[in-house]
């Protein structure tokens, strides 16, 4: 019975090593398609990381990291999309980072919740979407409370509220906190380019702030 047990926690270890593994390659494939890629090759490849992501999920579907990084694909994807396909596709995100959030809600430091947040405030209200500011105020603090000071988690807040036109002031404080964040060290693309729209945010809140 012992031996049947460390046999199957080996197994256990290895399978999610290889998860990880599986993870970081989607997670760098993205920073390059959505910073590095010209913007009329990205819809097709999005396209291809949408399949990559979706078999990886088809074959772990409990695993919370496989479920946020297809949410992130298909969301970042709806966004290139026509307008046909964009409401398709962010449905699908959307589905996963319900399901991420229902396995744990914690993983990968609350993505799940920051990236529902976006989707929340990006696409239309009803009748034609799911959009809701309310919504994306709760998850976008959520996930701020999972990762006080992440990049991603203080940046998204930071342009919610500067699209909410009166909320300048504390914006800021959150974009600053986005610029000061602590580098990721696997993920040097995704910092690169997420530094550059924090610099444009910053510029824009500091312009509203002046006048």
């Amino acid at each position: 019975m012992k031996k049947i047990v460390l046999i199957l926690i080996s197994i256990s270890f290895v399978t999610q090593a290889q998860m990880i593994d599986e993870v970081a390659q989607i997670q760098k494939q993205w920073a390059i398609v959505n910073y590095q890629t010209v913007k009329d090759n990205k819809e097709d490849a999005f396209e291809k990381l949408s399949k990559v992501a979706t078999q990886l999920v088809l074959d772990n579907p409990k695993n919370a990291h496989a479920l946020i990084w297809e949410g992130i694909v298909y969301s970042t994807y709806a966004g290139v999309a026509g307008t046909f396909s964009a409401g398709k596709l962010a449905k699908i995100a959307k589905k996963s980072f319900e399901a991420a959030i229902e396995i744990d809600e914690s993983a990968l430091n609350g993505a799940a919740h920051t990236s529902l947040g976006v989707l929340y405030y990006k696409v239309p209200g009803w009748p034609l979407s799911f959009g809701s500011d309310k919504k994306a105020m709760k998850h976008l603090k959520k996930g701020l409370q999972l990762n006080p000071t992440g990049i991603d988690a203080n940046y998204f807040y930071s342009e919610f509220l500067y699209d909410e036109k009166d909320e300048y002031a504390e914006a800021k404080t959150h974009a600053t906190i986005a610029k000061n964040a602590t580098p990721r060290p696997t993920r040097p693309v995704a910092d690169e380019g997420r530094k550059a729209e924090i610099q444009i945010l910053i510029a824009k809140i500091d312009k509203e702030l002046a006048d």
